[in-house]
């Protein structure tokens, strides 16, 4: 995608340094981050400064990269094995995550210049692949479609166009008219600050609504599908995304309101037999209790919104039961959310 004229992936690496959009930054300002050793990766994922199952999967890749050329000689293998540990605690519930360091570091036993090379090969198919579930999606996007999206599934949540929003740009390229509904999402505000930064970038029209807004527009008939992304899909097709999901999808449900899931083939975990047995990662309730933004200078501030002396519960994910789910969207194609047709992409 481009900033400013200019062509961006959300995440690349320039010798032994990973360069990453600063999602914390957006909307207000547009900065890299570069993060210089294994451990500074790992607080670049650990913090959102890169987030998304896609970003977060590349991102885990070359941190393996950049801990096998830190390793020293005596001991090389010890330190390979706690840094994979040490990557792989940063968002326990994105599958995609996994997926990259295991393959980098399976790759890496060969030589540190195949770790690299595997490492860029999975950022390149990351585009790949969400490129053609873009082109997949769009088969079921009508023209005039009003579209509702949670939290940020787009190119900043992977290394390009992204898996929810890559069908609604690759309608918007068919010269579709299309129209989104951006819930907010919080804690975080993903969809109020980066996917409406996204679809205004590309000038696709849309609105930022509350999150507890989706059932009002739906019940209105205003809302003509639901697509959203994914962060760990289960072999029965219950899928795990940004918390909020799930009573969305309820709602779509009960109003006839097609609910899909965008999302490629790394994020499914064929190991994991269904939803129950996904990891819910707790954030820190700070996420809820305080928000950031600009002051009328235009500095970074930080103030509470909750009431002080009270605590917050801060789940980042919840599971949406596949019952609920119309179709996962795939690089493959559109398949069901069940277990027979989730193996048939893998045979």
């Amino acid at each position: 995608m481009h900033v400013n004229g200019k062509h961006y992936r959300t995440v690349w690496m320039e010798g032994s340094v990973v360069c990453l959009i600063d999602q914390t930054l957006l909307p207000f300002e547009f900065g890299i981050f570069e993060a210089k050793n294994y451990q500074s990766s790992c607080h670049a994922i650990r913090t959102m400064i890169t987030r998304g199952a896609g970003a977060i999967g590349a991102t885990a890749g070359f941190a393996m990269v950049q801990a096998m050329m830190e390793a020293p000689k005596t001991g090389f293998e010890d330190f390979i094995l706690n840094a994979k540990k040490e990557i792989e605690a940063t968002r326990p519930t994105a599958r995609n995550l996994f997926y990259a360091v295991d393959r980098v570091f399976e790759a890496g036993k060969t030589s540190i210049e195949n770790a690299l090379a595997e490492a860029q090969k999975m950022a390149d198919e990351n585009i790949a692949e969400a490129r053609m579930i873009g082109k997949f999606g769009n088969e079921i996007i009508q023209n005039g479609f009003r579209i509702e999206t949670h939290c940020n599934a787009g190119w900043l949540g992977f290394v390009d166009w992204g898996s929810a929003l890559s069908p609604i740009y690759y309608a918007k390229e068919k010269g579709k008219d299309i129209f989104v509904y951006v819930d907010e999402t919080r804690p975080r505000s993903q969809g109020a600050r980066l996917t409406a930064w996204e679809l205004k970038n590309e000038n696709i029209p849309h609105a930022i609504i509350p999150d507890n807004a989706g059932a009002y527009y739906m019940s209105q008939g205003k809302v003509d599908m639901m697509i959203v992304g994914a962060d760990r899909v289960a072999a029965n097709g219950d899928v795990a995304n940004k918390i909020g999901t799930l009573e969305k999808a309820i709602v779509a449900k009960e109003y006839g309101i097609p609910f899909y899931v965008a999302a490629p083939l790394s994020t499914f975990d064929m190991d994991c037999p269904s939803g129950n047995d996904i990891e819910i990662e707790q954030r820190d309730e700070r996420e809820v209790l305080y928000q950031t933004g600009p002051d009328m200078t235009g500095k970074m501030v930080e103030i509470r919104v909750g009431n002080p002396g009270s605590k917050a519960l801060n789940p980042a994910f919840d599971v949406t039961p596949a019952k609920y789910i119309k179709g996962i969207i795939t690089e493959k194609g559109i398949v069901a959310a069940n277990a027979k047709s989730i193996k048939s992409l893998f045979v």
